[in-house]
């Protein structure tokens, strides 16, 4: 997922220009109790090996980063109650962003110079780890996206890695379901101005949609935090679409959801991974039932990694985890493998292990990083049926 980046990645450089003057950034807080890091002093100690965590644990997209940031820190337990990597225990030094943009840029420099963390996991957002690319790849400490899916992430640097599939694969895969699976022919798209997630995805789902013989009716747009979404809707409507695109986040899909039914607007309304959040059901109510979205994983997947991932974190978090967690947890593993395989802690040996992991089989599936730093995985459709999430296919291109 992604948000308004080139003004904040020209800030994270001049952040960086400026790191010896810098007396902003946020308090770190303590490690997490539940990750069972070590003590120590850093990545310099013999005894710990620091890894750094940046996340959105409060604000806008918070249930993104507090499913994340569970699923980093239980594979964190679980690698060091079997006795950690290389002898050492890995420490998590996390922060939260608070899903504001700017703050991303500080903490992450704050982790590498002060902190000296061997790695850095982050973030969900899109937006927010373009704000830390450039200064992990400047320090030569590689970072690791559990789920940002635009595809300029990776591009920020040699450095810079991503779990998840892209955007511009999720957006043809959106299309092939509405065509195949939803039987529509003719579709409207309700795009989000604010987050170039939502207008990279849109474009990303037209232009295959298109290819493959569809037309797209209506495109109509708003802006994220916006509450009144009648008059799009109303447009949408006399344009008689089948199905309606929404490429936005959850907090926005569970309003448009709930004004859309009120309108007598009832075709299927369908999404992508940026309407990953229980919130979704809370904020959209009934009028979310029978609507789609595409994912990383499912819960209802009875792979035996899969449900001794959910038995796991079910026991730990009294909740069942969402595909961010899956990623977060695997994030950290595909790091903890890395390291194993570089056999130290520097930035280089870890960059070079992480580029050449072809074969890791986590909980959303078999990771194989490309040349491009991107990992290639299928697409899970969900829809929400009785009030719960529910499987229904899984999509590869």
């Amino acid at each position: 997922m992604k948000e308004r980046w080139n003004f904040w990645t020209s800030r994270a450089l001049l952040i960086l220009a400026v790191a010896g003057l810098l007396t902003g950034c946020n308090k770190p807080q303590s490690p997490d109790p539940s990750a069972g890091g070590a003590g120590g002093a850093g990545v310099a100690t013999d005894n710990v090996i620091k890894v750094g965590e940046y996340a959105s644990l409060t604000g806008t997209e918070a249930t993104f980063g507090q499913s994340s940031h569970n699923g980093t820190a239980l594979a964190i337990d679980e690698i060091n109650a079997a006795g950690g990597v290389l002898g050492k225990q890995i420490k998590l030094l996390y922060e939260d962003n608070q899903s504001k943009a700017g703050e991303s840029a500080a903490i992450v420099l704050k982790l590498i110079s002060r902190d000296k963390v061997a790695a850095v996991l982050g973030e969900v957002a899109s937006g927010r780890s373009l704000e830390a690319a450039p200064i992990c790849q400047q320090n030569k400490v590689p970072m690791i996206s559990p789920s940002s899916t635009n595809p300029e992430v990776t591009k920020r640097g040699e450095y810079i890695f991503r779990i998840c599939f892209l955007d511009s694969f999720q957006g043809a895969v959106l299309a092939r379901f509405a065509k195949e699976t939803l039987k529509a022919t003719r579709v409207a798209i309700l795009t989000d101005v604010r987050q170039p997630y939502s207008v990279g995805l849109a474009e990303f789902f037209r232009q295959r949609f298109v290819q493959d013989g569809g037309a797209v009716v209506a495109e109509q747009k708003y802006s994220g935090g916006d509450k009144d979404f009648n008059a799009v809707l109303t447009a949408t409507k006399a344009a008689d679409p089948q199905a309606i695109f929404v490429p936005g986040y959850y907090t926005e899909a569970g309003l448009i959801a709930r004004q859309a039914r009120q309108l007598g607007i009832n075709v299927p309304l369908f999404g992508g991974d940026g309407w990953e959040s229980p919130k979704l059901i809370e904020i959209g109510g009934a009028a979310v039932e029978g609507t789609y979205y595409s994912t990383h994983y499912s819960p209802e997947d009875q792979s035996p990694v899969v449900q001794n991932f959910v038995k796991k974190y079910q026991e730990r978090y009294k909740e069942t985890p969402d595909a961010m967690a899956a990623l977060g947890y695997d994030s950290a593993m595909v790091l903890a493998d890395a390291i194993k395989r570089a056999g130290s802690t520097e930035g280089p040996k870890i960059r070079d292990a992480l580029a050449a992991t072809k074969d890791f089989h986590g909980v959303t599936g078999r990771t194989m990083i490309d040349a491009e730093r991107n990992a290639s995985k299928p697409a899970v459709m969900v829809t929400i049926k009785d009030g719960k999430f529910k499987y229904v296919e899984t999509l590869s291109l």
